[in-house]
C-alpha cells in the first residue's frame, strides 16, 4: 500500500524512515490496520506539486507530517490551507515524531482542519 505524505521536511528519505517508525509503533500498540509497517510504500509529496489534485483522486491513503517544534502548529495550519486551496485530499492521518501527544498541537490542528477547511484529520496519538 502507498501512503502519500505531505509536509515532510528536509531529505525525504530520512523522514520517510520516521514515518515507517511511527507505523511500527502503531503496529506494536495493536493497530491491526497497519499490518506490516515495512510493506507500506511511503511517498513524500511536496505541497507545491502540480500533481496534487490528480493524486488526491487516485490515492486513498494520505498523511500530514506534523513536527514537534514550536512552529509546528503554524506550519500545519499553512499546509492544511494549501491542501484546501490546491484541491488536495479531504482525509489525512496525522503522522508525527513518537511521543507527540493528542493534547494541544494535534487536537488543535484536527479542529482547524475540520472547522476551517472541511478536512478530516485523523489523530491516533494518545
Amino acid at each position: 500500500m502507498t501512503l502519500m505524505v505531505l509536509g515532510l521536511p528536509g531529505t525525504a528519505e530520512r523522514h520517510t524512515a520516521r514515518v515507517t517508525e511511527l507505523l511500527q509503533s502503531w503496529a506494536s500498540e495493536g493497530r491491526r490496520w497497519v499490518g506490516n509497517p515495512h510493506s507500506w510504500r511511503i511517498v513524500a509529496l511536496p505541497i507545491s506539486s502540480p500533481h496534487l489534485p490528480v493524486l488526491a483522486t487516485q490515492q486513498s491513503h494520505w498523511a500530514l507530517w506534523v513536527d514537534d517544534d514550536l512552529e509546528a502548529f503554524r506550519r500545519g495550519y499553512r499546509l492544511l490551507k494549501q491542501i484546501d486551496e490546491q484541491g488536495g485530499p479531504r482525509r489525512l492521518i496525522a503522522v508525527h515524531p513518537p511521543g507527540v501527544g493528542r493534547q494541544g498541537l494535534l487536537t488543535n490542528l484536527q479542529y482547524v482542519a475540520e472547522a476551517y477547511f472541511g478536512i478530516e484529520l485523523l489523530v491516533l496519538a494518545r
